[in-house]
C-alpha cells in the first residue's frame, strides 16, 4: 500500500509545478517591455492564489483514480455502549426529536438498540423554545424501547458552545460508554451506518475517530439543491483523494462522527485562547483541533467515503450559507494561534494552513483584480526592474488555465461515473452532464459574490469584530429581492465603481474585468433568484439518488414528522408544563 507521504508530496509537487508554470506565464506576458514593482507584487499573488488552487483540485484527481474499496464490516455481537449526542441550540424541535426517532427505530430494526442511548445536549437559550423541546422530548419517551436510553439536559449558560457542551458530557458521563457517535441538530444516520462505525471501533483499539462524508438532504432551492448535488456527486471523489493524502491523521468535521471516548477524554481537552475574541476566547472550529490533538496522542484518525447512509442538511440561500460561513472563517484564523502547538504532526499544522487559505484565498484574488486594475488604469510606472522582452502571450490563456484547473477534475468525475455506475444513481449520463454543467455555471456566476462575502468575513476578523456563533435558521428559504439588496448593495457599490472607473481610464481592459464585476452587479438578483424552489419546475436538475429513491431512515423521518404535526394542535392545546426549566437527565459515570 502506498504511504500517504508518497501522495502528499506527489500533490505537493504538481501544486507548486503548475503554480510556478503559471506564474511565468503570467510574467512573460505583464514583462513585455520591463517589469514594474506592482507586477512583481501580482506575480507573487498568482503564485501563491495559484498554488491553492491546482492544491484543491489536485486531491479530487487523486481521487478518480483510487479505487472505491468498502471495508469489510466485522461481525459477532457487540461488546460496546454508544452514546448518541446531538447538541442543540434554538432549533425546531420536530424537525430535530424525529430524527432521534427514526434513527432509534433503525437501531431496533437491526435488534442491537440497546447497545445505543440517546443524549439531546441543549443549549437553546430562549424559555419559550426550551419549553418545546421539552415537549417533544416527552413524545420521544413513547417511541419503543426509549425508556432508560434517551437523555435531555439543557445548560443554562452555553459556556463553550457546542464543544463546552460535549466535553461538558463527556466529563459528567463519559466513562459510561466506549465511543460517542456525535452529531449535529440536523443529522441523521442510517442505523446499519452507526453499527458499521461501531464495529469497526471496536475491530481496531488504536482508532480514536471514524468521520463520515454526510451527504445533504431536503434541500429545495436552485441554491441548495446546487450544494446538495455537489455533495452527493462530486464530494466524495474529493475526500476519497484526500483521505490518500491524511492516511491516518484524517479530518474531523464536528458532526457525523464516532469518538472513542477514551480517547477524546484524554486527548481533547481544548484551551480557551488568551485575548477576547475574534483571536481569542473559545475556539470556534473545535472539530479540527480535536483531531489534531487525537492525533498527536498517537489515535487514529479516518475518514471514510465509502460509509454511506450519512445525511444533513446544509442552508438554501446565500445569505444563510454566509453566515456559517462567516463563523468557519473565524474559527479557521484561529487556527493560526495553534500551528506552533508543541508536539503536533506535520499534517495536522498544514490542515490548520489549509483551512486558513480556505478563506484568505478570497481576498488574495480580490487583490489580484484589484492590482491588475490598477496597472492597467496607472501603466507608466517609472521603476522597471526587469525586461523579458518582446513576448506576447493572450491574458485569456491564464484565465483559461484557472477554469481547466477548476473544471477539469468535475469532467473526470462524470467520466468516472460513466464506468463505475455512478450515473445511472443520480439519473443516467445525459442527466447528470446537464447537472454537472450547470452546477459549474452556476458555482462561476455566484463566485464573486461568494467572493466579496469572504474577503469581507476575512476584513472583519483581521479588524477585531467578533461574529459570534448565530443560530442556524433552517428552512429559511426565499429571499426577497429587497432583503438580498440590504444584504449585497455594497457588493453592488464595489462591482460599479471597478467597472466605471476601467470602462473610463483603461476600456481595453474592461472585458477582463466584466466576468467579476457583471455577476457581482447582480448580486441582489442572483441571492433571490436562487433562493427559490426549482425541484418541481426542473426535476431533473441537480438530481441526487436520495431524492429518486430516499434510503429508509429518511422516510421513516419524514412520516414521524407528518405525524407528530398531525397531532401538534392537540399537543399546543394539552395543560402548560409545570415549569419551563428543562429535566437533567445523565447517565451515572
Amino acid at each position: 500500500m502506498i504511504r500517504p507521504s508518497l501522495f502528499r508530496c506527489g500533490a505537493l509537487l504538481l501544486a507548486l509545478g503548475l503554480s510556478l508554470y503559471g506564474t511565468w506565464l503570467f510574467l512573460s506576458f505583464t514583462g513585455v517591455g520591463g517589469l514594474t514593482a506592482l507586477d512583481l507584487v501580482r506575480a507573487a499573488l498568482v503564485a501563491f492564489s495559484g498554488f491553492w488552487l491546482v492544491w484543491g483540485s489536485a486531491a479530487a484527481v487523486m481521487g478518480v483514480f483510487a479505487p472505491s474499496r468498502r471495508k469489510p464490516m466485522p461481525g459477532g455481537p457487540l461488546k460496546s455502549r454508544t452514546a448518541i449526542l446531538v447538541p442543540i441550540y434554538n432549533e425546531d424541535p420536530i424537525a430535530t426529536f424525529s430524527r432521534i426517532a427514526a434513527m432509534n427505530r433503525s437501531l431496533l430494526k437491526l435488534g442491537v438498540a440497546e447497545h445505543f442511548h440517546f443524549a439531546v445536549l441543549s443549549d437553546t437559550q430562549a424559555i419559550e423554545a426550551a419549553a418545546q423541546e421539552l415537549v417533544q422530548f416527552e413524545r420521544l419517551l413513547l417511541e419503543p424501547d426509549s425508556a432508560s436510553r434517551m437523555f435531555y439536559r439543557r445548560r443554562e449558560r452555553n459556556v463553550g458552545r457546542k464543544a463546552g457542551n460535549i466535553e461538558d458530557f463527556v466529563s459528567r458521563s463519559g466513562a459510561a460508554y466506549d465511543f460517542a457517535l456525535i452529531l449535529d441538530a440536523d443529522s441523521l444516520m442510517e442505523g446499519e451506518t452507526i453499527l458499521e462505525m461501531t464495529r469497526r471501533m471496536e475491530a481496531d483499539p488504536e482508532l480514536g475517530l471514524l468521520q463520515t462524508v454526510p451527504h445533504i438532504v431536503h434541500a429545495k432551492t436552485l441554491f441548495g439543491r446546487s450544494i446538495q448535488f455537489s455533495a452527493a456527486y462530486l464530494s466524495p471523489t474529493f475526500a476519497r483523494g484526500a483521505a490518500l493524502m491524511q492516511g491516518k491523521e484524517g479530518p474531523y468535521w464536528g458532526h457525523n462522527a464516532m469518538v472513542r471516548v477514551r480517547a477524546f477524554a484524554a486527548s481533547c481537552g481544548l484551551p480557551e485562547l488568551s485575548g477576547t475574541p475574534p483571536f481569542g476566547g473559545h475556539i470556534l472550529s473545535h472539530d479540527y483541533v480535536e483531531a489534531a490533538l487525537l492525533s498527536r496522542a498517537g489515535w487514529k484518525v479516518e475518514v471514510d467515503p465509502a460509509l454511506k447512509g450519512s445525511y444533513e442538511e446544509a442552508p438554501d440561500n446565500l445569505i444563510e450559507y454566509a453566515k456559517r460561513d462567516r463563523r468557519w472563517c473565524q474559527g479557521n484564523i484561529q487556527h493560526g494561534r495553534l500551528i506552533g502547538a508543541p508536539g503536533l504532526k506535520f499534517w495536522s499544522r498544514f490542515t490548520f494552513v489549509q483551512g486558513i487559505m480556505a478563506y484568505l484565498a478570497s481576498p488574495l484574488w480580490l487583490a489580484l483584480l484589484a492590482t491588475s486594475m490598477a496597472a492597467a488604469l496607472f501603466p507608466d510606472q517609472p521603476v522597471v526592474v526587469a525586461d523579458f522582452g518582446e513576448v506576447t502571450l493572450s491574458p485569456w490563456v491564464l484565465g483559461l488555465a484557472v477554469a481547466v484547473i477548476l473544471v477539469a477534475p468535475k469532467i473526470l468525475i462524470l467520466l468516472r461515473g460513466m464506468v463505475d455506475g455512478q450515473n445511472r444513481r443520480f439519473g443516467r449520463t445525459p442527466m447528470v452532464t446537464l447537472s454537472v454543467i450547470g452546477e459549474i455555471v452556476l458555482s462561476t456566476v455566484l463566485a464573486p459574490t461568494m467572493l466579496l462575502m469572504q474577503s469581507r468575513a476575512v476584513a472583519q476578523v483581521l479588524l477585531g469584530l467578533d461574529g459570534g456563533w448565530p443560530a442556524t435558521q433552517r428552512g429559511q428559504n426565499f429571499v426577497s429581492f429587497r432583503t438580498a439588496l440590504r444584504a449585497s448593495w455594497w457588493m453592488v457599490l464595489v462591482a460599479f465603481a471597478a467597472l466605471a472607473s476601467t470602462l473610463v481610464f483603461a476600456p481595453d481592459t474592461a472585458l477582463w474585468v466584466a466576468p467579476a464585476t457583471v455577476p457581482a452587479l447582480a448580486a441582489p438578483f442572483l441571492i433571490s433568484r436562487t433562493s427559490r424552489p426549482t425541484r418541481r419546475k426542473l426535476p431533473w436538475l441537480f438530481r441526487t439518488e436520495m431524492e429518486a429513491s430516499p434510503s429508509p431512515v429518511i422516510r421513516e423521518q419524514q412520516a414521524i414528522v407528518a405525524q407528530w404535526a398531525a397531532t401538534e394542535p392537540m399537543i399546543a392545546n394539552s395543560p402548560p408544563l409545570k415549569s419551563a426549566v428543562p429535566r437533567t437527565a445523565h447517565v451515572a459515570a
